[in-house]
């Protein structure tokens, strides 16, 4: 009964749009790589909040794939992509050529677990990418795409959705994870709090070239009020009023997130 309701309740949410909402039960690949000792315990621990195994099964990730994940950062979802794909698929991280090397000597000391990566750049200033035209089957971003927004200049998100579009494969999947901005709250906030609108990321997908395929509530948190002193970054894990508040902030969680799922039509 609680997964009909869910459903239905889904429906209604997204039904006017054409786009239902999609539960996909993970693969065992996706199982054994959230699974795998060589995670670190501290991101463990945040896959409560992050919930990956639903997520990478909601992007259809396989171990054949070419997978391209823009702005790994520390590496948090890195550390179960890699795997998943080694010697199957391929990894490819997408930086701006300035953080290029960095990633290289970071994959590289990590060899044993990750096997064979790759480390692709992209410009903002063009939006060009030296991954191959065409040659991608999804193309990741988690929690990036506000920091597009964040620049000085305002046609750097377009740009790097277009260099998106060009990587992938026709039928290739763009998945989306971002701090939600409620659509009622001021869009001016999207420069400064780190939340962004659903309506947003649609429109520079669509932009791009993308159609919607699917979207999901995995990674959602009602307890988010999106209005915090210092945007998302008050939440965990930065946590950036430190000690202040800090019980409250830990029982909110992180943010709330809006979880896309684009398309690059054939």
């Amino acid at each position: 009964m609680n997964r009909l309701l869910t459903t239905l309740t889904c429906l209604a949410a997204f039904g006017a749009t054409g786009v239902v909402a999609q539960s996909v039960a993970p693969s065992k690949d996706i199982a054994a790589g959230i699974a795998a000792s060589t995670r670190t315990p501290a991101n463990r621990a945040r896959d409560r909040y992050r919930h990956p195994a639903e997520t990478l099964a909601f992007f259809g990730v396989k171990p054949t794939q070419t997978i391209v994940e823009f702005l790994p950062a520390g590496g948090w979802y890195t550390e179960i992509l890699a795997p998943i794909v080694k010697g199957r698929g391929e990894y490819v991280a997408l930086v701006p050529a300035a953080q290029a090397d960095r990633t290289r000597k970071t994959f590289a000391e990590k060899v044993a677990i990750y096997g064979a990566t790759k480390v692709a750049t992209i410009d903002f200033k063009t939006g060009a990418s030296s991954i191959p035209a065409g040659s991608a089957d999804v193309v990741l971003t988690f929690r990036n795409v506000h920091n597009l927004l964040m620049q000085d200049d305002p046609a750097v998100a377009n740009r790097v959705f277009a260099g998106f579009y060009a990587a992938l494969k026709p039928g290739g999947v763009l998945g989306v994870v971002d701090h939600r901005l409620p659509e009622e709250m001021d869009t001016a906030r999207e420069k400064t709090s780190g939340y962004i609108k659903r309506s947003t990321i649609v429109r520079l997908a669509q932009q791009a070239g993308f159609t919607l395929a699917g979207e999901s509530r995995i990674n959602a948190n009602p307890k988010d009020s999106h209005d915090h002193p210092e945007g998302v970054w008050t939440l965990p894990p930065t946590y950036r009023l430190k000690d202040v508040d800090h019980a409250k902030y830990a029982a909110i969680g992180e943010s709330d997130r809006l979880t896309l799922k684009f398309v690059k039509p054939r």
